[in-house]
């Protein structure tokens, strides 16, 4: 029984890994490209790490296993973050079919300043507030 696990999660696992490495070289643009490996190599990895503790079910392995999971759970979305944020801000291109840019007009490249909501809307409604007075 557990021979059939080990069998099922190695595949699945080689199947996300591979997935991973078909949209790395299928997507069009950088940001694409990391979302495809930030989800399906994570995924993968942590399947395959889940049958190394079921093919050799011993303690030790099982703990090393789960910490590794972990830590690549919280590094591996912080990584692409921080890569794909970086991107932007050095100038890389979104995909032309691309219809949504969220730091447009956000990001002041002189100063390196990444304005939020709420700083844009109060310097709207400064303006506006100045345009309205005699």
């Amino acid at each position: 029984m557990i021979d059939i696990l080990v069998y099922i999660t190695s595949g699945l696992g080689a199947l996300f890994v591979l997935l991973a490495a078909i949209g790395t070289l299928r997507m069009p643009d950088q940001y694409l490209r990391i979302s495809v490996n930030t989800k399906a190599a994570t995924l993968g990895v942590g399947l395959l790490l889940i049958t190394a503790a079921l093919f050799f079910l011993e303690m030790s392995v099982t703990t090393r296993v789960i910490a590794v999971i972990i830590f690549i759970l919280i590094t591996a979305p912080v990584g692409a973050h921080l890569i794909g944020r970086t991107s932007y801000f050095i100038g890389n291109k979104l995909w032309e079919n691309s219809y949504i840019d969220d730091l447009k007009g956000k990001y002041n490249k002189s100063t390196h300043e990444l304005k939020g909501l709420d700083k844009i809307d109060t310097k709207e409604e400064n303006e506006e507030e100045t345009d309205s007075k005699p």
